[in-house]
């Protein structure tokens, strides 16, 4: 018997197991990769059901863009693996710690700062196998995007934070590395940001990535915007001075940045390690996310913002009696807030009475219903890490 199958069997056994318990709490799974986002949800509970006994890559095809890995590989291997023939997975994943696994990073469904330019990680699923909560090992999808028969399940479980299934195998869609790349910074404030970045969203450029943030090392008060270009070397090029000139045109100041400190600068960005996410104005502040359309107007908010204009996403530090506010604030921008990070773990926000997750509307709650009905009908996996269980 091989490894993998080995790995598969005793997954499997646990979920069996956990089916017989008559006690709901007792009941509870929790799937455990690398432990790199145990800090999000609205709770975590259960046995672990660990996935790090699958490693390993199954196959890998650099002409044809595809790769599968099996679920408890390392990130940091998948992306060593790929380096070599100079390809990557362009979504840019977030690690956040040591130890993120393939597996962690498809069920936690975030993308980097390029995720609006050339998609999100359920846009690079090409297939899935999982154990859901009946102890059925189940294969979806393929190793090629043309695969039309039957329901794109793998992609449903890009964001489900393990509470469908336990992912055993996933097939991948990998990229080359663009020929060239080129990063700006501009001395602008929050609202001239968002009329360049509005402007340049509408224009052919070859724009990756952007985040503006106020930067709490610079003596000074300095707010900035990054910009980072990524395609063919004419187009960049041809990007930089009409950039530039918007810019001047605003009354700010535009600087090139060298690509290697902007490459370490981005992965800090991609996995919160910037001084805004690592130094909270205080300790007992919680870290919200807005998700909005990016032509939102700039938002009254009343603490220093970090923008991810690619992402649509707006970071601040507020405390946790401001749920209902930022709540609102979101819903009236078309989007939706989330309690990303607490002090105190992962149950903190819950035992604060300020909820994690935008309240799902009647339709969307009785869709999730019954894809864990469908999917885990005896409730195994650990269901309250997306709603309390009641």
């Amino acid at each position: 018997m091989s490894a993998f199958s080995s790995a598969v069997d005793q997954i499997t056994d646990h979920i069996r197991q956990a089916r017989t318990v008559s006690n709901p709490q007792e009941r509870l799974l929790k799937v455990h990769g690398g432990g790199s986002k145990d800090f999000f949800g609205a709770g975590l509970s259960g046995n672990v059901l660990s996935t790090r006994a699958l490693q390993g890559i199954v196959s890998y095809e650099p002409s044809e863009l595809v790769v599968t890995v099996q679920a408890g590989t390392l990130l940091t291997d998948l992306e060593a693996v790929l380096l070599e023939k100079n390809q990557c997975l362009p979504f840019e994943p977030p690690h956040f710690q040591a130890g993120s696994t393939v597996g962690g990073m498809v069920a936690a469904g975030l993308s980097g700062p390029s995720r609006a330019s050339v998609g999100a990680v359920k846009d690079y699923v090409l297939g899935a196998r999982f154990i859901n909560g009946k102890g059925e090992h189940l294969t979806f999808g393929g190793q090629v995007m043309k695969n039309v028969a039957g329901y794109d399940v793998s992609r449903l479980l890009a964001g489900s934070w393990g509470t469908l299934g336990v992912m055993t195998e996933i097939s991948l869609k990998v990229l080359a590395f663009a020929p060239c790349e080129a990063t700006l910074v501009f001395h602008v404030p929050q609202e001239a940001a968002l009329v360049l970045l509005h402007r340049w969203g509408g224009q052919p450029l070859p724009l990756n990535a952007s985040c503006w943030v106020h930067d709490p090392m610079e003596v000074s008060g300095g707010v900035k915007l990054f910009v980072r270009l990524r395609g063919a070397l004419a187009a960049v090029q041809a990007a930089l001075p009409r950039m530039r000139a918007d810019a001047l045109a605003l009354g700010g100041s535009c600087e090139l940045v060298d690509n290697g400190q902007a490459s370490s600068d981005w992965a800090a960005a991609r996995d919160q390690r910037l001084p805004f996410f690592s130094t909270p104005p205080a300790s007992d502040l919680c870290l919200w996310r807005l998700s909005v359309a990016q032509t939102a107007p700039m938002l009254e908010l009343p603490c220093a913002q970090f923008i991810e204009w690619h992402g649509g996403q707006r970071w601040l530090w507020a405390p946790a009696a401001s749920a209902a506010q930022l709540h609102a604030l979101a819903r009236g921008a078309g989007g939706h807030a989330t309690l990303f990070r607490r002090p105190g773990g992962a149950s903190a926000g819950v035992q604060a009475g300020a909820p994690v997750f935008a309240t799902l509307d009647a339709t969307q709650a009785r869709i999730q219903s019954a894809l864990q009905q469908h999917f885990d009908p005896d409730g195994v996996f650990n269901t309250c890490r997306l709603h309390p269980v009641a």
